[in-house]
């Protein structure tokens, strides 16, 4: 049974590598037209979607897995905050993407939605980058 929760744990982080891409292609919706700022964000926005998933079975089987080890409570504290913090943003998210494909529908600008959509994936990265450091190198108790 660990075996596979380990699996499935892999699989769930594979699935939010999609948050390590984030930045890169939001930063390339300025450089498009009114339809494919449209259609990346639809994309982006069906993408953070898929990647809510992965987050709830990264929560699920984490919670399975950090059961079964010896690991301090610092250290079980500061990966749910981080992990929390990165859901949290990851969520709040979506609305600045949804305006962005309202806005264009509308034929409006959607720069500062597409600004605060970068600003929050960048967040997202390293909030993932530090959880993917601490769950390398955790704290055991001795």
């Amino acid at each position: 049974m660990d075996k596979f929760m380990v699996f499935l744990h892999v699989i769930g982080s594979a699935g939010l590598g999609f948050y390590v891409l984030l930045p890169f292609l939001v930063s390339r919706a300025t450089q498009l037209s009114g339809s494919g700022q449209e259609g990346l964000a639809d994309g982006l926005l069906n993408g953070n979607r898929i990647a809510q998933y992965f987050l709830v079975l990264q929560l699920l089987t984490g919670g399975y897995l950090i059961s079964k080890a010896s690991y301090t409570v610092m250290w079980m504290v500061l990966v749910l905050l981080l992990f929390l913090a990165m859901s949290a943003v990851a969520g709040i998210m979506a609305k600045p993407m949804k305006r962005i494909v309202a806005s264009l529908q509308a034929g409006q600008s959607a720069t500062a939605h597409i600004k605060r959509t970068q600003t929050m994936s960048i967040i997202v990265l390293v909030l993932y980058g530090a959880i993917i450091y601490l769950m390398k190198y955790p704290f055991y108790k001795i």
